[in-house]
């Protein structure tokens, strides 16, 4: 074979190759718009030249207290401005950064910062009560850092030891920041929900978070200078990067410590915020929000949501509030959102209810992620683009992780074929756009028939008076399996379980309708994703008392 002779003489060096990294993304914003605000907090302000000096020191104090290449630095902290400084300050000492949900039980982080050999742990004042008794229950005796976020108004439980604002103040703002040796190194673990088994720790290298960072600005087309709202937590996914992707477009960081309507219908406002993420619960949330609560906008916010697809009324009320929702999917294991629902202008003179389904499809592939396909997992062949033969969802490309941290079986089970599989079941529509039918956990095999949740729930989301569905599989005598639908009813609702009965008898096969409807209060994570794993346990339950 005859040697590419433009690969002669021709070798990477300094001058033309450099590791792939967001740090340059804040660096950049510093030295050219150094005055620019880059964080609001209430009443703080800070400047571009703040955020990175500040990094900075952070990166400087970490390296003080022994962090350096491949050590785990954990954070358990709200969306406020020390959990922006970690995405930047842990990794420009080398460490890599381990983002706690904050939802989760002591039991469950002690796991994690065993697994993942924290050496430091950055906490909340706040949740410094859920830390300590997790580190109770640990192997690793990380030292701890406590945030007092000026925010937080609750009571506040006794602390000794090191105080954030004091560790920054020994760090050196000028801290010659170390860029990765190989832009393929970790520079974040974060871990799986681990509703089977124990979570799975994905870890992200700084090429995937330059490229996916990137191409979210380029996805939301995110102007210069773009105001994003803090809704969507930083602990999931890194903030699905746009901790990053702000710096590239030289933005404004607007926190949020909690998710409640008033301060976000008030920095909508005014902050002028031109973006924010979150799941329907947060669209629900704001457009249910009492009218003095409210507020009259002069612009559009475009509201990225990545869950279950909103119904077509919660579309219609978000669009006439002033947002306009585009549906993304993605996985912890893409660096999140890699598959957006690219929307055609001529869809918008169609129906209501034509671009309501239009929108309910997950849609194409990122621009910085190389393969999006549905296979049959038997065959790894791509599934006819008929939009009704299912297989399941996988990627392939740089913004898929490294692998799982410590578990090399997992790994491979995950990457078999060449691709990244991703559990989910899905179609492809003639156009070429995918669409999400389950999780392969939560088919319904009822009578040899398999029953897609996702499918009943959308019918369930068309009947006026639900907020909140969600079908799983109860055991059945005869059949195996069955559909159990869980309602929640919309603020001031009541559901008529009978018409509801009715709704679905005329909209879906018999065998598909809902054997049992239990209306309740439905569990969801602190993302917003419902709790199906919980929702299985009490039928299962139900099914043996009865």
């Amino acid at each position: 074979m005859t040697a590419n002779p433009f690969n002669t003489d021709l070798d990477r060096n300094p001058a033309n190759h450099q590791p792939l990294t967001p740090l340059t993304f804040l660096e950049r914003a510093a030295t050219v718009f150094p005055d620019h605000t880059a964080i609001v907090h209430g009443g703080l302000r800070r400047s571009y030249a703040e955020f990175y000096a500040r990094a900075r020191r952070l990166a400087s104090a970490l390296a003080q207290r022994g962090i350096g290449r491949g050590d785990t630095v954990s954070a358990i902290l709200p969306n406020i401005p020390a959990m922006l400084e970690c995405h930047y300050g842990v990794p420009m000492c080398g460490g890599v950064l381990h983002s706690i949900n904050t939802r989760l039980d002591a039991t469950i982080i002690a796991f994690q910062l065993d697994h993942a050999m924290s050496k430091i742990v950055i906490v909340d004042i706040e949740l410094w009560p859920l830390m300590k008794e997790a580190l109770d229950l640990t192997q690793v005796s990380p030292l701890v850092i406590l945030v007092d976020d000026p925010a937080f108004d609750g009571a506040r439980m006794a602390f000794e030891g090191a105080e954030y604002e004091t560790v920054l103040a020994d760090g050196d703002p000028g801290f010659a920041w170390l860029m990765p040796e190989d832009e393929w190194d970790a520079i974040s673990i974060n871990y799986t929900s681990g509703t089977t088994g124990d979570p799975k720790g994905v870890v992200s290298h700084h090429r995937g978070a330059y490229l996916l960072a990137q191409g979210n600005a380029l996805t939301t087309s995110m102007r210069k200078h773009a105001v994003y709202l803090w809704t969507l937590p930083m602990f999931h996914c890194n903030g699905w990067c746009f901790p990053w992707t702000l710096s590239a477009i030289v933005g404004t960081h607007v926190c949020l410590r909690q998710v409640r309507a008033a301060p976000i219908w008030a920095a909508l406002a005014d902050e002028k915020v031109t973006h924010l993420c979150g799941a329907p619960i947060v669209m629900s949330l704001l457009i249910s929000a009492p009218e003095e609560e409210q507020r009259t906008l002069d612009h559009t916010v475009q509201f990225f949501t990545a869950a279950a697809p909103p119904p077509e009324k919660l579309l219609a009320d978000m669009n006439a509030a002033g947002f306009d929702v585009t549906h993304l999917y993605g996985l912890t294991e893409t660096y999140g959102p890699a598959v957006v629902n690219d929307w055609h202008d001529a869809w918008s003179s169609l129906p209501s209810t034509e671009q309501a389904r239009l929108k309910s499809r997950q849609g194409v592939r990122y621009l910085p992620l190389e393969g999006l396909d549905v296979l049959d997992p038997e065959t790894m062949r791509p599934v006819p683009r008929d939009g009704e033969t299912m297989g399941e969802v996988m990627f392939r490309g740089n913004v898929v992780m490294k692998g799982y941290f410590r578990n090399p079986a997992a790994t491979q089970k995950a990457f078999e074929g060449g691709w990244f599989h991703s559990g989910d079941l899905g179609v492809v529509h003639p156009d070429g756009y995918i669409q999400l039918k389950d999780r392969s956990k939560d088919i319904i095999i009822s009578g040899g028939e398999n029953i897609s949740s996702i499918e009943v729930e959308e019918v369930l989301y068309g009947f006026p008076s639900i907020a909140i569905a969600a079908v799983v599989a109860m055991p059945h005598e005869k059949w195996g399996e069955s559909p159990c639908a869980f309602i929640e009813a919309a603020p001031g609702q009541e559901i008529d379980t009978e018409a509801l009965r009715a709704w679905c008898r005329a909209r879906l096969a018999a065998y598909k309708v809902p054997r049992m409807f239990i209306v309740t209060s439905i569990p969801r994570t602190s993302t917003g994703k419902i709790q199906k794993f919980a929702l299985r346990e009490y039928v299962k339950e139900l099914a043996e008392r009865n």
